[in-house]
């Protein structure tokens, strides 16, 4: 008789997956990448009927000196408004490289601008998302870093009375699946929508786009940039593995699931979808939640994917010395080979 965690392992395990990555030639490679495309998009929903004018409102401006630092409201859904901060460095003219930044769970988008919960300037140690929407703005980015829905101000009347980085993504997503559709695929809708203003405006250069992510932020990110050609580059950190040994092998936040992923994929397949656009993997082989072994599996899953593709070296991973948060080191310098700074000082 198996024990229950075997037996489970033992039913995941067995599931056949219709679409996983066995194409030889750069032509099988597009029709596997087409289908899981069409696939992935009808799992968590692309809530493209949610779209109306997104009417922004700028409510907060602040001149850090070297950066420029605004809210703006944008309205996602009918009745829905998502803050979201824009950044962009304060000596630099023209039209700029873009990069969404999703923050992963904590107090929300405060966490990776520079801002304390109560929305004063960081000082000491800055987490594990390490300020990287305002570090990209240093960089010569201009950089929108929306708040996700159910952290931070986007939180239930009921959760709002917790400390900061308590959620509300349990009734969120449950609500979601409900429905036949899930709490990332929304996030993955509003960071588009967040791209769309971004690249409306007078300072962007719509041609260079990337996306930045950290944990449930590196998720949002691979599946916005997976359904979403107009970005260039990503770098997914804190999150890629495989469902196996990492979002099946322990706890997890219900809004990192997908029903019916592994009848189609495992993460790989489905972060492979970016290609043959430049992706950056940043790990910290110090992981917990996303353990180095898995990673490896990955990569070397990735690796292949983009081989195929006919595009080695836009794919690379950081492997560094560290645990679930952000490192920066080698991927900024990622997207400045790619996207580049852009600009006129």
């Amino acid at each position: 008789m198996l024990q229950l965690d075997d037996w489970i392992r033992q039913v995941t395990r067995q599931t056949a997956q219709k679409l996983p990555f066995q194409a030889e030639t750069a032509q099988q490679w597009e029709e596997w990448r087409d289908a899981l495309k069409r696939k992935l998009a009808e799992l968590v929903g692309t809530f493209d009927e949610h779209r109306v004018e997104l009417e922004p409102e700028t409510v907060e401006s602040s001149d850090l000196g070297d950066v420029i630092r605004e809210r703006v409201l944008l309205t996602t859904s009918p009745g829905l408004r998502m803050p979201v901060y824009v950044l962009r460095p304060a000596q630099k003219q023209g039209r700029l490289p873009v990069v969404v930044a999703l923050h992963g769970h904590g107090y929300g988008s405060k966490e990776i601008v520079g801002l304390h919960p109560d929305g004063s300037e960081m000082t000491g140690d800055p987490g594990i998302h390490r300020s990287f929407a305002l570090e990209l703005a240093r960089r010569g980015y201009l950089v929108v870093a929306p708040e996700l829905i159910g952290f931070g101000e986007r939180r239930f009347a009921e959760d709002e009375v917790k400390p900061p980085k308590e959620n509300s993504c349990y009734r969120l997503a449950a609500s979601f699946m409900m429905t036949g559709r899930t709490l990332g695929g929304f996030r993955s809708y509003e960071a588009r929508r967040a791209l769309d203003y971004a690249l409306g405006r007078g300072d962007a250069d719509a041609a260079r786009a990337g996306c930045m992510g950290l944990s449930g932020g590196g998720m949002v990110c691979a599946l916005t940039s997976a359904l979403d050609e107009r970005i260039q580059a990503a770098v997914i950190s804190g999150y890629t593995n495989t469902f196996d040994d990492s979002i099946l092998a322990m706890r997890h936040c219900i809004d990192n699931y997908i029903p019916g992923i592994l009848e189609w994929a495992e993460m790989p397949d489905m972060i492979g979808l970016i290609a043959p656009r430049a992706l950056m993997i940043e790990a910290g082989v110090n992981d917990r939640i996303f353990p180095l072994h898995g990673t490896r599996k990955a990569l070397s899953a990735l690796q292949h994917i983009y081989r195929t593709a006919g595009v080695p070296e836009r794919f690379e991973a950081d492997l560094f010395e560290g645990g679930h948060e952000i490192h920066g080191t080698v991927s900024y310098a990622w997207f400045d080979r790619w996207l580049g700074k852009g600009g006129e000082a």
